[in-house]
């Protein structure tokens, strides 16, 4: 398969600038754009001339008819052309692949799932480049693609640690684009996550903002200046020593009443287990909690509880002006959202403001369009900080 490369490759830093601010607020006027990037007229056309050229922005329609005039002449506002170019994202799981085709303002326009079947690198490399290849098929001006893993990732390139996979030192980007001929970058899945979120989605235009993830694990992003803070230890058990409550539960995984032991799917099944000789699935176990079952509803009211507690201390350190909950575990709000709220305030200042904690139920096809903004972000416009 042969790579299709963006025709406005590369970018200066300040074509950069101009691109992505259309494509995160466009349609945009050039008075607006310059005011918003501190421009004169004439650097900005300097700037935005071979950006139209490329293809990448185009001239659109203003709204309600009414045309901008600037020195003399008419001028219609600037947008970026989504459909120019297509981006592939993976998020990689212990049993799946679950794949998406997104534009370049990450709409989703295809989704493409398959199974694993295999843990060995060179075979999930070859999984990845079959549907690639399909994909390629029926959007054939693919610009690039992001992959989504759970685990430690280095240099956005290297998976260095990834529990679920049982990889260590994997260069995926290198392997994937050998085998498909495109432009790849990795990244962890809950960083992928939060960028997407603050580019598109529950975060986009805040200076603080906070993504909080619960299901197979917790994964924790934090946004601050409306860029996203990497740490070095991501993903190596955010949640594990955090203790909610010391006397809490033991579990195969986490410190004693850590928010790991308390909150993640594996251990509230695990606790229910113990408890009842049951082996039952995490939907189970809400049904049985909203139906009154008594060891099910003692687990997730502690899970809740637990949930609570953790959303306001991240809330009374980070003070951000929103927090997301995301992940396949956000099923427990609508069981047990009222003690979560109850803990939230809790735990934090009677007169503090309140907690703009969003909910969004999502499944993994949404992680994966997370890795596709990655390839927008790096491979694209070449946003290597964002």
């Amino acid at each position: 398969m042969t790579a299709v490369a963006a025709s406005w490759l590369p970018l200066s830093p300040g074509e950069r600038s101009v691109a992505i601010e259309v494509l995160l607020a466009g349609p945009l006027s050039r008075t607006d754009l310059a005011r918003r990037l501190d421009l004169s007229a004439g650097s900005l056309t300097r700037l935005t001339k071979p950006l139209i050229e490329s293809g990448l922005l185009i001239e659109v329609p203003e709204a309600g008819g009414v045309v901008e005039v600037r020195q003399g002449r008419p001028s219609q506002p600037l947008d970026v052309v989504a459909e120019s170019r297509s981006f592939v994202g993976y998020k990689i799981t212990e049993d799946m692949v679950y794949g998406v085709v997104t534009t370049l303002r990450s709409e989703i326009v295809a989704r493409y799932d398959r199974p694993v079947t295999s843990h060995e690198p060179g075979e999930v490399v070859a999984l990845l480049g079959e549907m690639t290849d399909e994909l390629a098929a029926s959007h054939p001006r693919l610009a690039g693609i992001g992959i989504g893993v759970g685990g430690l990732v280095e240099d956005r390139a290297v998976v260095g640690e990834s529990p679920f996979l049982h990889w260590r030192d994997v260069p995926l980007a290198e392997l994937v684009e050998e085998r498909t001929g495109l432009p790849v970058v990795v990244e962890n899945d809950v960083a992928a996550l939060v960028e997407a979120e603050t580019w598109f989605g529950a975060g986009r235009g805040l200076d603080r903002f906070v993504v909080l993830t619960i299901g197979a694990g917790i994964g924790y992003g934090l946004v601050l200046g409306g860029k996203r803070v990497p740490y070095a230890e991501e993903d190596r058990g955010f949640g594990r020593h955090w203790i909610i409550n010391p006397n809490g539960p033991l579990t195969p995984d986490g410190a004693r009443g850590s928010a790991v032991s308390l909150l993640t799917i594996p251990n509230i099944r695990y606790q229910v287990r113990a408890a009842t000789g049951r082996d039952r699935t995490y939907e189970e176990i809400l049904e049985l909690a909203a139906a009154g079952e008594p060891m099910p509803a003692r687990v997730i009211e502690e899970a809740a509880s637990a949930l609570g507690v953790l959303v306001a201390q991240i809330a009374n350190f980070v003070l951000p002006q929103k927090i997301l909950l995301a992940g396949e575990g956000v099923g427990l709000m609508d069981v047990a959202g009222g003690t979560v709220a109850d803990a939230m305030r809790a735990h934090r200042h009677p007169l503090a403001a309140p907690i703009d904690l969003e909910t969004k139920v999502s499944d993994f096809h949404d992680w994966a369009r997370g890795a596709a903004v990655l390839a927008i972000q790096v491979l694209v416009l070449g946003a290597a900080d964002a």
